[in-house]
């Protein structure tokens, strides 16, 4: 089959991904995520009594054990493939990548499979947001001085 013939039979059959959809969908799942958050440290200060930035603290607390519950039930997976980035970039995505290779690789053992498997997916992100954090890190030093 010639080179262009194929090429444009891999566009026809290629799905379209409607961008403005996707983004708009998780503009809506990300910001129900906010909600949540804000609804659980409003809570957690009237109930525990306790300033809000303590509060945030039990937020992200029970919103990783909620995702890594969800992940280990298998409803996680379904809410990311249609919500997108709304779940995978808030903490809970963090939380899913992590449990999802631990559930993955819980039959190697507790260190060859779990411990060294744990951090496979949600490395990357520790290990640039570490550097990119550095980076800006000394931007801001040379622009604006110690």
């Amino acid at each position: 089959m010639e080179k262009n013939k194929y090429k444009r039979l891999v566009e026809k059959h290629t799905p379209k991904e409607n961008s403005l959809y996707h983004g708009l969908l998780a503009f809506i799942a990300g910001g129900m995520m906010g909600v949540i958050g804000q609804f659980l440290i409003d809570v957690y200060s009237s109930l525990l009594h306790i300033p809000s930035s303590d509060a945030s603290s039990y937020m992200i607390i029970t919103l990783i054990f909620i995702g890594c519950l969800l992940t280990c039930f298998g409803f996680f997976d379904k809410w990311v493939n249609f919500a997108k980035a709304g779940l995978i970039v808030p903490i809970t995505g963090f939380a899913h990548s992590m449990m999802s290779a631990a559930l993955e690789y819980r039959k190697e053992g507790m260190v060859t499979g779990i411990g060294a498997n744990m951090l496979k997916l949600s490395g990357s992100v520790i290990i640039f947001g570490i550097v990119s954090a550095y980076v800006f890190g000394l931007i801001r030093l040379i622009i604006f001085g110690g």
